[in-house]
């Protein structure tokens, strides 16, 4: 978008540029779950689910949506400085919105499947890059763990190098560079009410209702 304002400015046409990208605005909304709160049990705990599905995910909707807002009256204004301003706010929020769309399908119930191993095509993937599947859960975690304060860790498909990779965002940055497949959140305020701040507990329990149908289905439409 910066871009696109930055050769409306050049063009002298700004005012009427804006106009077009107005007529696009995107707004987002809070995404139901496929599960209720208290559906991943014990392994993380139906209040956590809750704060962190209605109040976090949302406030990064709300904020989102609003900084969209003001980047529309920006472009209506021809106010180069406040659209700058704004792209903070819109790679927070609009990351955050991103992330937790993709967390929220990353996970279920052991009832339906949460926590089975990979197979096919996806298992043969992993085994070949990290030779074993317990070796890439390692390597996962040992990277997810290391995030410096708040972040994510990712398992990405490279689509030139045609591999999987492990990768980590910090704070509500998206996957970039590679599709992503599994995101975990390793914000503290996705496990420290029930983990407190022992990260790699979080991490060790969370595999016991990973989506691995869901990854599978991101990795066959990746390839």
């Amino acid at each position: 978008m910066l871009s696109l304002a930055a050769r409306s400015i050049k063009s002298s046409n700004f005012k009427s540029s804006a106009r077009c990208l107005t007529a696009v605005r995107t707004k987002v909304t809070l995404p139901d779950l496929p599960y209720g709160y208290d559906a991943l049990e014990p392994y993380i705990n139906s209040e956590i689910m809750k704060l962190h599905h209605s109040k976090h995910h949302q406030t990064y909707v709300n904020a989102y949506n609003a900084a969209e807002e003001k980047l529309q009256n920006s472009f209506q204004g021809g106010n180069l400085t406040e659209l700058i301003a704004l792209q903070t706010a819109i790679k927070f929020n609009g990351g955050g919105h991103i992330n937790h769309s993709l967390f929220w399908q990353n996970l279920a119930p052991k009832s339906n499947g949460g926590g089975e191993k990979p197979t096919g095509e996806l298992l043969k993937a992993i085994e070949t890059k990290w030779g074993s599947f317990d070796e890439f859960i390692a390597k996962f975690n040992a990277a997810s763990a290391g995030v410096q304060g708040s972040g994510w860790g990712w398992l990405g498909y490279n689509k030139e190098s045609k591999q999987l990779e492990i990768a980590t965002t910090p704070n509500q940055d998206p996957l970039l560079g590679l599709v992503p497949l599994l995101g975990v959140d390793v914000w503290e305020h996705a496990y420290y009410l029930q983990y407190k701040n022992v990260r790699p507990d979080y991490l060790k329990a969370i595999w016991e209702v990973i989506n691995w149908k869901t990854v599978a289905e991101r990795f066959s439409k990746a390839q």
